[in-house]
C-alpha cells in the first residue's frame, strides 16, 4: 500500500476519529431520515419552498450513507481502504454533496428573502414546477463540478493524515491548471453563495428589526411577526451552521495550497475535517429545537414490526398546518401584514 494511504496519526487518534464519525453518521442518518419521513407523510401539504429543505436533508443523508462508513472503516484500519479507486469515489461524493448543499442553502436564502419581502399574490406565484427546475439545476451544477477533477481540471487525492480523500490542494502549488480550478471553485461555489446567503439574511434581519421597532409601542406583538422571526432564525442557524463548520477546513486547505502541508501537524489537519463532516447532523437538531411542528411529527413516528414504520395522524393547527420544517406553510407571513393586524386592519394572510 502506498504511504499516502497510510494513517499518519496515532492509533488512539484513529480510533477516536472513527468513534466520532460513528456518532455523526448515526445522528445524520436518523435525523435526516426523520425529516424525509415527515415530508413523505405530509407530502400533500408541502409548499414549493419546502422542497428545498427536503433537498438539504437528502444531501446530508446522502453524504452520511455514501461516505462515512468507508471513513469509519479506514480509521479503524489505520489506513485508507481500497486505495485510489475508493479515494476518487469518496472525494467525488464529498465534493458533489458539498456543492449541492451549498447551492441549496443559497436558493433557500434567496427564496426566503423573496417570501419575506414580497406581497401575498407575488409569493403565491412560486410554483412547484419552478422549484423542481431549480433543484435540477442545483444537482447538475454540483455534478458538473464534481466531474471536473476526473476529466483533468483539478485533482482528487488523500488528505495529509491519510484517512480521508478530497481535492488535492497541495498538488496545485505549481500547477496552473489546478490553480485555475481552485480559484474558479472558490469564487463560484464558495464566495458567491456565501455572500448571497449573508446578504439575504442580513436584509431579512434588518426588515424584522424595523418591523419590531414599529410595533414595540403596542401592547401585543402579532403572532405573525413572532412566527416570522422564528422561521428566519431557523433558516439563519441552518446556513451559519454549515458555513462555520466548513470554514476551518477551508482555511487549512487553502493554507496547504501556498505552504507545505508538512508544516501542519496531522492531528491539526484532521480536526477541521471532522468538524466539517459534523455539519450533516446539525439541521435536524435545529429543526427539532425550534420547530414545534417537526417535534410533533417526529414523536408520531413509531417503529414496529421490524423495519416497518407506521405514521399516526394528528390534527392540524394554526402553528402546525403541515410539515414545513423551515417554511411552515401559512407561517410564510409578510411582515407588513403583521403590522397591519396590530394596527387593527384586517389581513386575510394571517386570519385564516
Amino acid at each position: 500500500m502506498e504511504d499516502k494511504y497510510v494513517s499518519t496519526l496515532h492509533p488512539l487518534v484513529d480510533y477516536a476519529a472513527g468513534i466520532f464519525l460513528v456518532i455523526i453518521a448515526i445522528l445524520s442518518a436518523v435525523g435526516n431520515l426523520a425529516v424525509l419521513a415527515t415530508a413523505i407523510k405530509c407530502s400533500s401539504h408541502l409548499k414549493p419552498p419546502d422542497l428545498l429543505s427536503i433537498n438539504l436533508a437528502i444531501t446530508d443523508f446522502g453524504m452520511a450513507i455514501t461516505m462515512y462508513p468507508l471513513a469509519i472503516a479506514s480509521a479503524w484500519n489505520h489506513a485508507w481502504i481500497g486505495g485510489q479507486p475508493t479515494c476518487l469515489y469518496y472525494a467525488l461524493m464529498g465534493f458533489f454533496f458539498g456543492v449541492a448543499s451549498m447551492m441549496t442553502l443559497t436558493a433557500m436564502a434567496v427564496i426566503r428573502y423573496l417570501v419575506t419581502s414580497t406581497t401575498t399574490s407575488t409569493r403565491n406565484t412560486i410554483k412547484k414546477q419552478a422549484v423542481y427546475i431549480l433543484l435540477a439545476g442545483i444537482w447538475l451544477y454540483a455534478l458538473l463540478w464534481a466531474i471536473f477533477p476526473l476529466v483533468g481540471w483539478g485533482h482528487y487525492g488523500p488528505e495529509p493524515f491519510g484517512l480521508s480523500c478530497t481535492i488535492a490542494w497541495a498538488e496545485f502549488q505549481n500547477s496552473t491548471n489546478g490553480f485555475s480550478f481552485i480559484i474558479s471553485m472558490f469564487i463560484l461555489c464558495t464566495v458567491t453563495p456565501a455572500v448571497t446567503i449573508i446578504t439575504c439574511y442580513t436584509r431579512i434581519a434588518w426588515k424584522l428589526h424595523k418591523a419590531y421597532q414599529e410595533i414595540r409601542n403596542y401592547d401585543k406583538i402579532p403572532n405573525a411577526a413572532r412566527v416570522e422571526r422564528k422561521l428566519t432564525l431557523m433558516a439563519i442557524l441552518v446556513s451559519v451552521g454549515f458555513l462555520v463548520s466548513w470554514m476551518p477546513y477551508a482555511v487549512v486547505s487553502f493554507w496547504s495550497m501556498f505552504h507545505s502541508s508538512t508544516g501542519i501537524p496531522p492531528t491539526v489537519s484532521l480536526l477541521p475535517c471532522l468538524f466539517a463532516k459534523s455539519s450533516t447532523a446539525f439541521n435536524p437538531i435545529i429543526y427539532y429545537t425550534f420547530s414545534k411542528t417537526f417535534r410533533q411529527k417526529v414523536k408520531q413516528l413509531k417503529c414496529c414490526c421490524g423495519w416497518r414504520v407506521h405514521f399516526m395522524q394528528s390534527e392540524n393547527s394554526v402553528e402546525n398546518p403541515a410539515v414545513s420544517v423551515i417554511w411552515s406553510g401559512r407561517d410564510n407571513i409578510q411582515l407588513s401584514s403583521a403590522l397591519q393586524l396590530n394596527k387593527g386592519q384586517t389581513s386575510s394572510t394571517i386570519t385564516q
